[in-house]
């Protein structure tokens, strides 16, 4: 059996794949991934000689970069104790008094050792001061930096400018953005006299021959170390880039490499590390070189690559308790310029430089290629993928920021190999997302046999690309024959708005060999019964195993079987393919497939009840009642995003909820208690604000304001329902869902009082009588 993967990544699918005994076959347009999905297979499948071998040549060349760092001197200080990190920081002058002002969002070094960093005005700039075991009044003191998300908050003036401002940037006359800051040159590594912004040393953490670990300012001699090292980086740069241990490549525009070239003026790659951090890499480099052997070169690029990631510019310091060290660049898929960063020494990168080799029985019968999934040759039984999503991460650019290190290393461990990102070939999510997406896998359905199986991975929470997603694997000429929802646990940062879900859904794809076709208004009911079927499963799994599906996970299900329905038929009438994918790409609203797929979504979140709600009751309630009561079911759960709050919006078809909400911010948002809707009007949302979920909220209200009484809370209840008898058990209902807030900690500071109210009420609820 073989196993292919055409987005290899990281070359999980292979490495599984190889370690269970089937031939593996992964590819990857990039090299980056190739060299990763390569190293799974034979590095990690080596044999105990060669792991031995590669620990040995690891171990070689630390101790000779060692001994030349240590002859040099750059990393001890007067009394021999040896550097673990070095702590920098952007200056710039104050536009307003023009004081010079070292910009960090916080002056905590460690919150563990109550290291903190003091500032104390010096003419017309500031000195820096570091001291450990401060009292917590200082630490609060110190949390508070002299840089905003306003901009810089300078501590002699007090005025506050715009980072944008403190750039130059400036809006031209047609309406361009051009950026201020001067753009650095091929050879330049240190910013100069006349730039906007400079960098400091401020502070550094060093181990003493006992163990023991402190920071301190740095005194003289650690300021001629920096200028000692400054000064070797300015003597071999140029040397260095000719021979491939420094990068000389420039750095090309996008929408993450923008970033670094706006906000810094760096435009190449080296820019992103300081002189330490040039000289430590560069010299790392030199010792990998002169190893013959091709798994010593594989292993050596990827410790390196390790290095870099932790060791750039972009590697904010971290001070909570428990870690108090450099984090990596790659902390989230993106390039983020730190007012503060921290360098690690050697002694500090060993953790890098170092890795841990589990030696593991894989099949090594195994191919890879770099090549484009659309030129895919190879022919397997089951492709086993994880596309790219339409706007998701640009893993093209991410990786330019290695391949610039890589280069020279690659052409020597793998010749064959191109060594750039072919950024241009790259799936984006762009306009030509889905064509290129249907080559891929026509080609893919084309190298597969007739009884061969697809398993696609797929992760997103917009119906448009869903909608997208089905067009491509009918256009492919494939169907979905079962879809399995995981969850998963993976951090969102860095992606954009609010796509992402913490599940992901396995769509298993066979090649469509039936000629069956159907009516668009007949498949409606089928799409409905396969919806109902999914989320019947999933629950009954739920209540065995506790997987722990989220609503998300749900509506993933919902997408996914409304694609299993749709791709079973070889056409439907009255249905152009080309034209409904350019209406889902263009103009989802118009979109016959996008229509289908939202009132999946729907279906979905009418079949998932909150725990403890009674069915026939939750029928019966409006969207917005659904809607407010999904939200804070929610909460109720600790979950306060924003995101969560619009996807039920979408998938309840309610229009503006501004007015039911207490805050909208990103992670800390929630719906108002009925003490802070009060008698106000919610307009914008006539379903609830005529609702009976309103009108217990008003009793509930009248009930606190009038001497916390909920005589008065049922009398008004009672008053504005004529029909109150009839709708006592939805009473009922309502105020056990919104008593039970009560007894939840994260619930507790804004619904007590509500909560406690609804408790009375309920009471007096249930034993009212005629």
């Amino acid at each position: 059996i073989t196993v292919g993967d055409c987005f290899s990544g990281g070359g999980s699918i292979p490495f599984e794949a190889a370690r269970i005994g089937a031939k593996a076959y992964g590819s990857d347009l990039n090299p980056i991934a190739g060299l990763l999905t390569w190293a799974n297979i034979n590095i990690l499948g080596a044999n105990k000689k060669a792991l031995g071998e590669i620990k040995t040549f690891q171990k070689n060349v630390f101790e000779e970069v060692d001994k030349k760092i240590t002859e040099l001197g750059i990393e001890h200080n007067e009394k021999g104790d040896r550097a673990i990190s070095y702590i920098y920081c952007v200056e710039a002058a104050c536009p307003e008094c023009g004081i010079k002002v070292p910009l960090a969002p916080s002056w905590v070094i460690g919150k563990g050792t109550k290291t903190i960093a003091i500032l104390s005005k010096n003419g017309n700039s500031y000195d820096i001061d570091v001291k450990m075991g401060a009292s917590s009044k200082e630490l609060q003191f110190a949390s508070e930096g002299t840089v905003t998300s306003k901009g810089l908050q300078c501590p002699s003036c007090g005025k506050t400018t715009p980072i944008s401002i403190l750039r130059g940037d400036r809006v031209d006359s047609n309406g361009t953005t051009v950026y201020g800051l001067r753009q650095w040159g091929k050879t330049e590594f240190d910013f100069r006299d006349d730039d906007i912004f400079s960098e400091r040393l401020y502070a550094i953490k060093y181990e003493r021959t006992d163990g023991q670990r402190y920071y301190c300012a740095p005194n003289e001699r650690d300021l001629a170390n920096e200028t000692k090292v400054r000064k070797i980086v300015a003597e071999n740069i140029v040397s260095w880039q000719e021979q491939g241990l420094v990068p000389s490549v420039s750095i090309e525009s996008g929408y993450n490499t923008d970033q670094v070239i706006r906000e810094r003026g760096w435009t190449y790659w080296h820019h992103l590390f300081n002189a330490r951090q040039l000289y430590l890499l560069s010299t790392i480099y030199q010792h990998i070189l002169k190893s013959d052997s091709h798994l010593n070169q594989v292993a050596g690029l990827l410790g390196l690559n390790k290095c870099i990631d932790w060791n750039s510019r972009l590697c904010r310091w971290n001070g909570g308790v428990g870690n108090e060290k450099a984090e990596q660049t790659f902390y989230n898929q993106a390039f983020n310029t730190m007012m503060n960063w921290g360098t690690r020494s050697l002694l500090g990168a060993s953790t890098s430089w170092f890795y841990d080799i589990n030696a593991t029985q894989v099949n090594l019968d195994s191919i890879f290629d770099i090549t484009d999934a659309r030129d895919v040759q190879a022919t397997c039984d089951y492709w086993v993928t994880d596309p790219p999503y339409a706007d998701a991460v640009n893993y093209h650019e991410l990786s330019e920021f290695f391949l610039a290190w890589d280069k020279k290393l690659l052409q020597v461990a793998f010749p064959e190999w191109y060594t750039d990102s072919k950024r241009i070939l790259a799936v984006r999510g762009d306009e030509h997302f889905s064509h290129t997406m249907i080559e891929i896998y026509t080609n893919l359905s084309n190298h597969m046999s007739d009884d061969g199986m697809q398993i696609v991975m797929f992760t997103h929470s917009d119906p448009a690309v869903w909608a997208q997603l089905a067009l491509i694997m009918w256009k492919s000429g494939l169907r979905v024959t079962a879809a399995w929802n995981i969850a998963t646990e993976t951090d969102a940062s860095g992606l954009k708005d609010g796509n992402y879900v913490k599940g992901t859904v396995l769509l298993v794809l066979r090649k469509q060999t039936g000629d069956d076709m159907a009516f668009l208004d007949e498949i409606n009911s089928d799409i409905r019964a396969e919806v109902r079927k999914q989320i019947s499963n999933m629950l009954e799994l739920e209540n065995k195993e506790e997987p722990n599906f989220s609503d998300p996970d749900f509506v993933l299900a919902a997408y996914a079987a409304s694609l299993k329905v749709l791709t079973s038929f070889k056409t439907i009438e009255d249905l152009d393919l080309d034209y409904e994918l350019n209406l889902a790409i263009n103009n989802p609203s118009q979109s016959s497939i996008v229509k289908i797929i939202e009132a999946a979504k729907k279906i979905a979140y009418d079949c998932v009840i909150p725990l403890d709600f009674e069915s026939y009751l939750w029928k019966d309630l409006s969207n917005a009642e659904k809607f407010y009561i999904k939200g804070l079911e929610s909460e109720k759960h600790g979950n306060y995003q924003i995101s969560t709050y619009q996807e039920f919006a979408r998938g309840f078809n309610i229009g503006g909820y501004s007015q039911m909400m207490s805050s909208e911010k990103a992670n800390t948002a929630r719906l108002k208690t009925p003490i802070e809707m009060a008698g106000r009007t919610i307009n914008e949302v006539p379903d609830f604000e005529n609702s009976l979920l309103r009108t217990v909220f008003m009793g509930i209200f009248t009930g606190i304001k009038e001497d916390e009484n909920p005589s008065r809370a049922l009398g008004y209840i009672k008053n504005e329902l004529p029909n109150y008898w009839d709708k006592r058990d939805m009473i009922k209902q309502l105020l056990s869902f919104i008593k039970d807030t009560k007894d939840i900690d994260n619930m507790t500071p804004h619904w007590e009082q509500s909560a406690t109210m609804a408790d009375l009420l309920h009471s007096l609820v249930t034993n009212d009588s005629i």
